[in-house]
């Protein structure tokens, strides 16, 4: 199955330490060769960069591993194909508009019997059961609210609902975001850690590198990084519990009403 990476933060913040670990599974490390991409938001804009080579031999990849992208949001995936061809249109992560606001989605899994029945704005351009879940999701929460986006509690509870209805389908996790927040469904493997002062050293399990993030954060720094396996092998990361989603707003997981964990 294909993996996910994503990033919250309290400030805008680059993904390049991370990310030069994912992408090696995008074809060195691990076999998930079928493409990749990822998306950054900034402000209310979203850069957006996908590309059916695998991670590994992507000179677009190399660009992101090279250009210190700063954001609060960050998505990425690379791809291991079970529905769809390896095309361009049926890689992650997919971006849509709602409520005047990018919406972002990746997903890893495979859902089985899964013809959802969209019929408003929201359709899929490729051929993937990942696709055809995003727009489902944008439908319900669309008939649910109308044009009126509704604060962050209703929205997490709303996306919940649809979600454990996907999940239903088989394997569903995934990672969804408007910008404010970051939503992350797990029904197999998912991980996170929150790297907030004192900031230490930490070292890619999938190469040879590490970083003091004492040297490039401020003490106000706060960045929770979620991942389908664990990045680095000198941190403690936490696994989420098969079936359990979590919202992640300003670097910090929140409790259903809000407050941080």
């Amino acid at each position: 199955m294909c993996q996910l990476l994503a990033m919250n933060c309290n400030v805008p913040t680059d993904i390049v330490f991370s990310f030069t670990g994912f992408a090696l599974r995008g074809g060195q490390t691990d076999t998930h060769h079928d493409g990749w991409g990822i998306a950054f938001f900034e402000g209310a804009g979203v850069r957006h960069f996908v590309d059916h080579q695998a991670a590994i031999h992507s000179p677009i990849a190399e660009l992101i591993k090279n250009y210190p992208i700063k954001s609060k949001n960050v998505i990425a995936h690379i791809r291991k194909a079970t529905q769809g061809e390896v095309m361009l249109e049926n890689c992650h992560p997919f971006v849509r508009e709602l409520w005047g606001r990018y919406w972002v989605f990746a997903h890893n899994g495979d859902l089985k019997e899964f013809e959802p029945v969209l019929h408003g704005p929201y359709r899929p351009v490729g051929t993937t059961d990942s696709e055809r879940a995003f727009c489902l999701i944008l439908q319900e929460l669309s008939e649910r609210f109308g044009d009126t986006c509704p604060p962050l509690p209703m929205l997490r509870a709303q996306v919940e609902k649809t979600v454990r209805s996907i999940a239903a389908h088989g394997t569903f996790n995934m990672m969804l975001s408007d910008g404010r927040a970051l939503f992350a469904h797990c029904s197999t493997h998912l991980h996170y850690i929150v790297r907030q002062y004192p900031f230490d050293t930490a070292k890619l399990s999938d190469e040879d590198v590490s970083v003091d993030f004492s040297q490039v954060t401020t003490p106000n720094d706060r960045v929770a990084v979620i991942v389908t396996q664990p990045l680095t092998t000198n941190e403690q990361w936490t696994a989420f519990v098969p079936g359990e989603m979590k919202c992640f707003v300003d670097g910090l997981p929140q409790k259903r009403d809000f407050e941080q964990i």
